[in-house]
C-alpha cells in the first residue's frame, strides 16, 4: 500500500516469513495471441499490451515529490530516459531504475521513476511478467492500482514490500465508509491472512491482505528464480490473485491464451460477498514505482536488519544497485 502499506510486516522479524527459494530458467520472449477461451467458456481478449519499445510511451510519468513522502524526485519521461533510469534494452526488456551513481547527502533525495497507465480500468484479467524487481535497504517498490481521490475508489496492491523483505504481501484498501472486510468465501488460499478490515482511515490504513510464504514471491528470491508472473482477475465475484515463479508459469499464460480456471489455488481472494467491489473499486490506473524510505520503509527501517538509519542509507549509492524493475510485459485482458 503506497499510503503506509500494511505495517504488519514492519513489526515482524523477517526470519519469521521464510519460504523456499528455487532458481529458475531465464525468460524467453513469447508470441502474442488475441483471444482465449477458458474451461468455463469465458473468452479473454487482449485489450492493452504494454511491452518493449512502445512501453514508455504508453504510461504517464509522475513528476516531482513522492506522495508517500519518500526520499526521491520522480522524473519526467525525458529526464528519466536522459539519466538512463527508464530504458528499453535491445531484447525489449523495459528497465525502470533508481539512481545508483550520484553522490547524495544523508537524508537527501535520489532520482527515481513512478509511472501509471494512461488508461483506467474497472475490471479485467491483468497479467504482469517481471524478469526482476527492486529490493535493497531503504527501497520500497510496488506494482499496484488505484482510483481517483484515494481511498474513495480503492487501491489494489499486487507486488510490494520494503528493504530485504523475503516474501510478498497482497493488500486491498477501501474507503473509510465502505464497510469492506476480507472474506475468502470458502476458497482454498495458498497464503495467510494478515488483516481482515479493508477500510482505510487516518487512524488505521493497513487494509486487508495476505502474506505469502514463498521466498520466490519478492526481492532477492524473486530475482534468483528468474522473476515471475503476477496475475489478478477482477470481476463480479471479487478480486483474485496468483503468483507464478518462472519455472511455474502456466503454458497458457506463456502462449497468451490465459485460462484462470486451470491455475489452481490463488495467493489472494477478496469476495464481493463482503465487499461491494463494483461500488468501491473503480477507474483504476496501473502504477509502477520505487521510492526510498517514506511512510513505510522509513518507520520500519530500524527493524529491517539494515545498517545505520534510513537517512544514511540514501547517501549510499550501492543500496540501489538492485533497485530496478525489469519488465517483460504487462497485459490487460477482457
Amino acid at each position: 500500500m503506497r499510503f503506509l502499506s500494511a505495517f504488519v510486516l514492519s513489526i515482524l522479524p523477517f526470519s519469521a516469513l521464510a519460504g523456499n527459494a528455487l532458481k529458475g530458467r531465464r525468460h524467453s520472449k513469447i508470441g502474442q495471441n488475441l483471444r482465449s477461451r477458458n474451461n468455463n467458456g469465458t473468452i479473454y481478449t487482449v485489450k492493452d499490451f504494454y511491452a518493449s519499445h512502445c512501453f514508455l510511451d504508453q504510461w504517464n510519468f509522475h513528476v516531482g515529490a513522492d506522495p508517500t513522502h519518500g526520499n526521491v524526485n520522480f522524473l519526467s519521461k525525458e529526464e528519466a530516459i536522459a539519466k538512463k533510469l527508464a530504458t528499453v534494452q535491445p531484447d525489449g526488456t523495459v528497465v525502470l531504475a533508481v539512481d545508483d551513481y550520484s553522490s547524495i547527502p544523508e537524508g537527501g533525495k535520489r532520482n527515481s521513476v513512478r509511472i501509471q497507465t494512461k488508461k483506467s480500468y474497472n475490471h479485467g484479467l491483468f497479467i504482469a511478467d517481471f524478469l526482476a524487481m527492486p529490493h535493497g535497504c531503504s527501497v520500497w517498490p510496488a506494482y499496484w492500482s488505484l482510483g481517483p481521490t484515494w481511498p474513495d475508489a480503492g487501491e489494489i496492491d499486487i507486488l510490494e514490500g520494503v528493504h530485504e523483505q523475503p516474501v510478498n504481501q497482497y493488500t486491498l484498501h477501501s474507503s473509510a465508509s465502505a464497510g469492506c472486510t476480507l472474506s475468502t468465501d470458502g476458497m482454498d488460499i495458498m497464503t495467510s491472512v494478515i488483516h481482515d478490515i479493508c477500510d482505510s482511515t487516518p487512524e488505521d490504513n493497513r487494509g486487508c491482505g495476505f502474506l505469502d510464504s514463498d521466498t520466490r514471491s519478492y526481492g532477492k528470491g524473486f530475482n534468483a528464480a528468474g522473476g515471475g508472473v503476477l496475475a489478478h482477475l477482477w470481476d463480479d465475484n471479487g478480486i483474485k490473485m496468483w503468483h507464478f515463479a518462472r519455472e511455474m508459469v502456466p503454458a497458457d499464460i506463456t502462449a497468451k491464451t490465459p485460462n484462470p480456471a486451470s491455475w489452481g489455488k490463488p495467493v489472494a481472494f477478496w469476495s464481493s460477498k463482503t465487499c461491494d467491489i463494483a461500488s468501491h473499486f473503480y477507474n483504476h490506473t496501473l502504477v509502477l514505482d520505487t521510492t526510498i524510505c517514506g511512510d513505510w520503509a522509513g518507520p520500519s527501517y530500524a527493524n529491517s536488519g539494515c545498517p545505520g538509519t534510513c537517512a544514511q542509507a540514501v547517501a549510499n549509492a550501492t543500496n540501489y544497485q538492485n533497485a530496478k524493475w525489469k519488465i517483460n510485459y504487462i497485459a490487460v485482458y477482457e
